[in-house]
């Protein structure tokens, strides 16, 4: 509730109180609010504390783990969700080489349309083994680099270099684990953008095409608020 009511400019708590003792909508002037007329696009992203914490478990799961939230707003889906990496601390890079590993349900066309989109924008791939198999047989491009107790140097080497400037890594079961913590850990440390899930590097394909043509415009809250009122 804090979050719309920041991203449509109504206390929405507030409103719910008076109408439960007895107030009315009309009565607050809110009964004939346009939710139509917000034409900007506000994305949430949540805070972790893992940088304050050395070496604690990374792996999310159903508890509550993060400490607060972030917002990006913009007219645009991609600045918005670039706003709100940005503003979590993991910003999202406009070239270099990304690393991918996704696990076997992720070789799929998503997958591939990730890769094809990194390529377009200017970036170079590599992937352990199994995905830059996978990306090179459908004509991707794709460096090859170690796991973490495959040799040296290994994607982790790579990631403490400061050779990495993007991570994509989908992870599935406890054998994924010890590759999980250490790339994580690296990335945390290096403060190197860690995305976990195909839905969010397609989001950051987005955000990143639209800082490269656009960069990052930035208006306060009351301004996009007031937009909506006019």
């Amino acid at each position: 509730m804090p979050f719309v009511s920041k991203a449509v400019g109504l206390p929405l708590a507030k409103i719910a109180a008076k109408v439960m003792i007895g107030r009315t909508l009309e009565d607050l002037g809110v009964r004939d609010f346009d939710f139509q007329k917000v034409e900007h696009i506000s994305v949430k992203e949540a805070v972790f504390p893992f940088s304050k914490f050395p070496r604690v478990p990374i792996f999310l799961g159903p508890e509550m783990r993060s400490t607060g939230e972030v917002m990006g707003i913009s007219s645009q889906f991609g600045d918005a969700f670039a706003k709100a990496q940005m503003g979590a601390g993991n910003t999202l890079p406009i070239e270099g080489k990304v690393f991918i590993s996704v696990n076997d349900s992720d070789k799929n066309d998503i997958t591939l349309g990730i890769a094809r989109d990194f390529s377009r924008l200017g970036f170079s791939l590599v992937g352990t083994e199994g995905t830059a198999k996978f990306l090179s047989e459908h004509g991707v491009q794709c460096g090859k680099v170690f796991k973490v107790n495959e040799g040296r140097p290994n994607i982790v080497d790579m990631i403490k270099n400061s050779e990495i400037k993007l991570v994509i890594n989908t992870p599935l079961g406890e054998g994924s684990r010890y590759d999980e913590y250490s790339i994580g850990w690296a990335a945390i440390e290096q403060k190197v953008s860690f995305i976990t899930t195909l839905s969010a590097a397609a989001s950051a394909v987005k955000g990143i095409e639209q800082q490269k043509k656009h960069g990052v415009g930035v208006k306060s809250l009351q301004e996009y608020q007031k937009e909506i009122a006019s």
